[in-house]
């Protein structure tokens, strides 16, 4: 019935999936459904047996080497699906002999255990009657009379060390016995807090799923808002993507006549700086040049004096005659040609704000997401219908399904179940009583014996006087032979019936730890439950037969159990795929074909959008043939990087002042002095203010950087203006002509995104549902409670140390008897004594 459940849970969450086959595969927005609701389960399947594990693993050990055989998969294969006993002749045919005896050396083990506790049960009171009988008769150390031997202290106390080792292990045989009894009484009894557990975990794994499948349906709702979303910001989902595509093209356009217009405005700036810088420095060289003029024609009047023909003046005036025409400027911004036709034609090219109109292109163009809007606003609203109608149809099967009618039929049954279990439980814990007072039983016989020798040994070694005669023994050495004599007699007694209990026990629960619990740890007792026509003759796969009423489908135990163990989904674990399509039970892809369609016919036309009018277009063709690009660069640079004189008037006057100090004394050399000192005030009020005054350097610095830009702007002006008009119109072009193109590509994209929201909620409810959703490890935890704790641990591991602990101690009673035999001679109180016969002593 939890099949069925699961089963038809699992149906109800397969209804939300549909097999959708993407046309486009771009990475759609992530979608965030969160975690399926999941409680977490109580039940620990593992079994820790504390202190007493150590003793368990002696016991493995032990059937180890008694069984080393793997665990014959083939073999019990063939002995479940051979046929035994239908017709006579049966266990004569040739593959059943063959059977058999391998059978028969898998258990040899067993067998030749088995067949010497079966001799021990056989001879053992056999070999007791014999002795009693034998004993009776004055024989086999019944006659009361013991003769003296040199050697007779020695073989006491070999006697007793050994038969108080021998009780010593029995001691340990009937400790490793009661644990392993008390330990198995003890798990009984705390076995009703796990059997609890695994029932609190079922009902949570009933009473969870509806809530998962509850929470599969309802995530839809995210995947519905965001499609809705992304419908209801069509302008800036859809038409961003579309003003994306365009705006390759388009925005650099724009930008490269934006800057273009930035161009003519710095141009009209640098036209301007070069004309005021011009007018700066013409007006102090100019004066310069004639202070400088004035300078060079006194001084040539001077050196045209009579005193310049003497001898010894004459060469010197003419050195300095012949200098003369260095008194010069150097830099003569004067003839510089002008630049205020080229300032005319570009002011009326600013006449016209080109930037203004490429700013309304950029307006234009960033309108698209509203024209997206309201050429869409009709088919998105078919759209939000079809996205509702999808909703409607998944409550309307979500209340079509009988969920909570079988979810309560299938919680009766289990509290049915809970409360049988609670019922009878009573009654296993007083069935478990009356074993554990059984084994009790037997361990108290055991003890019983070891009393005897105990008390054998305590009374004979502490009352023996080894002055005394035989005849003359104390009461308390007696007594302790006495004891000896007790525990062999009841050892004979229950020895037989302690090894019928042990060879019962090993032979079962040896078996059962080889045979179910080794291989249920390593899986292969789920090997073997899946082989082909073995549960079933006419079934290959049973469990697949049981549930899918088919076969061949491949579900196995093994694959089950494993699936559970990791706690999977039970539609992943049970491969529901194969009892019902899940994609057909709500075929969304119908839907989303149809909002597929709908999008698809999406027609959005930009052929509003103006990037630059006429007008601009002129405005920059105008600016082309601004004749700014026939302005004589080189000529300004060469006097801005003239000094202002020809020659340094410092070093001028002073060679000057120099040359006249050569001339005798006089008129003459006074007046080249005079000269020389106006030099230097020349130098001093124009030269140094034309060369440092902020007024002068920051002329020439912006005549410097204005006609560099001009050169700069005016380098190929014509191939760049008509490269930004034709990147425009070829920008207009696709706006006009190719935009459809664009809008088609951009619209199936956003399409895929649309549809690929869908994709997404069926590709998580697959995995919710394969994984998280009915995760059936409680199923794997009832099986592991079952087998590997109830089975194994408590009862095979307990019954198998209390089998090794009580056979070892029976055992050891055949050793126990000899010796106590033999030594009781040396404690009880004989009737007749022999001292001089030292012949060897016969029973």
């Amino acid at each position: 019935m939890a099949g069925e459940l699961c089963l038809l849970l699992l149906l109800f969450c397969g209804s939300t999936i549909s097999e959708v086959q993407p046309i486009y595969k771009p990475p759609p927005g992530t979608l965030d459904f969160g975690f399926v609701p999941a409680k977490t389960y109580d039940t620990g399947a593992y079994h820790e047996p504390g202190a007493i594990g150590i003793l368990f693993k002696i016991v493995h050990a032990f059937l180890y080497l008694v069984q080393p055989n793997t665990f014959p998969q083939d073999l019990i294969r063939k002995l479940a699906q051979q046929q035994f006993g239908n017709t006579q002749g049966d266990y004569q045919k040739p593959e059943n002999v063959v059977l058999t005896l391998q059978a028969i050396y898998y258990e040899i083990g067993f067998i030749v255990s088995a067949a010497l506790g079966l001799l021990f049960i056989l001879l053992l009171p056999l070999v007791g009657l014999c002795f009693c009988m034998c004993r009776c008769c004055d024989n086999c150390g019944g006659e009361m009379h013991q003769r003296q031997k040199k050697n007779a202290d020695c073989q006491r106390s070999c006697f007793a060390t050994f038969l108080f080792v021998a009780s010593l292990i029995i001691s340990v045989g009937v400790l490793c016995a009661y644990a392993a009894n008390q330990h198995l009484t003890n798990q009984v009894r705390g076995a009703k807090k796990l059997v609890n557990s695994n029932f609190k975990d079922l009902k949570i794994f009933l009473n969870d799923t509806p809530a998962q499948i509850d929470y599969l349906v309802n995530q839809y709702n995210t995947t519905k808002d965001k499609a809705l979303s992304d419908l209801n910001n069509v302008g800036p989902v859809l038409g961003s993507r579309v003003q994306e595509q365009l705006g390759k093209e388009v925005r650099p356009a724009l930008d490269a006549a934006l800057t273009m217009a930035g161009a003519i405005r710095e141009t009209k700036e640098a036209l301007e700086n070069v004309s005021v810088s011009v007018e700066v420095l013409q007006e102090g060289t100019e004066r310069l040049h004639a202070n400088l003029t004035d300078v060079k024609m006194h001084l040539s009047n001077t050196l045209n004096d009579s005193a310049c023909n003497a001898a010894q003046a004459a060469s010197t005036c003419n050195i300095i005659r012949n200098s003369l025409a260095q008194l010069n400027i150097n830099a003569n911004f004067s003839g510089l040609p002008g630049v205020s036709s080229q300032l005319a034609k570009i002011n009326d090219v600013l006449k016209i704000d080109l930037s203004s109109l490429v700013q309304k292109g950029y307006a234009a163009f960033n309108d698209t997401p509203d024209l997206v809007v309201n050429q869409t606003r009709n088919i998105l609203s078919d759209i939000k219908s079809v996205l509702e109608s999808i909703g409607s149809n998944i409550t309307t099967f979500t209340r079509a399904l009988p969920v909570q009618k079988i979810l309560a039929d299938l919680m009766v049954h289990l509290t049915q179940s809970e409360a049988y279990v609670q019922d009878y439980f009573p009654l296993v814990e007083q069935y478990d009583f009356y074993r554990w007072l059984g084994c009790l039983i037997l361990c108290c016989m055991l003890v019983l014996i070891l009393v005897f020798y105990y008390l054998g040994l305590l009374c004979g070694t502490c009352g023996y006087d080894k002055h005394a005669s035989p005849t003359t023994r104390g009461c308390i050495s007696n007594t302790g032979g006495n004891f000896l004599m007790a525990g062999v007699g009841f050892s004979f007694l229950f020895s037989w019936v302690l090894m019928i209990v042990v060879v019962l026990t090993f032979v079962t629960g040896g078996n059962v730890e080889k045979l179910v619990c080794e291989p249920f740890e390593d899986k292969n007792l789920f090997k073997v439950l899946d082989t082909p026509y073995l549960l079933n003759k006419h079934w290959k796969n049973y469990l697949a037969g049981i549930i899918f009423k088919n076969p061949n489908v491949n579900l196995t135990f093994e694959k089950v159990y494993s699936d559970c163990k990791e706690n999977k989904g039970i539609y992943t674990s049970l491969h529901l795929e194969y009892l019902f399509n899940i994609n057909e039970l709500l075929n969304i892809s119908m839907y989303t074909e149809d909002v597929a369609l709908k999008i698809e016919h999406i027609q959005i036309n930009l052929s509003k959008i103006i990037l630059l009018d006429e007008i601009g277009k002129e405005n920059l063709l105008n600016f082309s043939s601004s004749g700014i690009d026939g302005i004589d660069f080189s000529a300004y640079l060469t006097e801005i990087n003239k000094s202002v004189t020809k020659v340094d008037l410092l070093s001028f006057a002073n060679d000057l002042e120099a040359r006249a100090d050569q001339l005798p004394k006089g008129a003459l050399e006074n007046a080249l002095k005079g000269h020389a000192n106006n030099i230097r005030m020349i130098h001093n009020q124009q030269v140094v203010p034309l060369e440092q005054a902020m007024k002068y350097v920051k002329a020439r610095s912006t005549l410097n950087q204005s006609i560099r830009l001009l050169k700069r702007t005016s380098s190929e002006l014509m191939v760049k203006v008509k490269n930004v008009i034709s990147a425009v119109n070829a920008a207009q072009d696709l706006i006009n002509n190719n935009a459809s193109q664009v809008i088609v590509q951009e619209t199936k994209k956003y399409m895929d995104t649309i549809i690929g929201y869908f994709e997404q909620y069926t590709e998580w409810v697959k995995e919710s549902i394969s994984m998280e959703v009915a995760a059936c490890k409680p199923i794997a935890n009832v099986i592991d409670t079952a087998v590997d704790i109830f089975l194994c641990s408590y009862i095979a591991d307990s019954v198998n140390t209390f089998w090794f602990g009580l056979g070892g101690s029976s055992m050891f009673l055949i050793p126990a008897i000899i010796f106590a035999v033999k030594l009781s001679k040396y404690y009880r109180r004989m009737d007749t004594e022999d001292v001089y016969d030292d012949s060897v002593e016969q029973w």
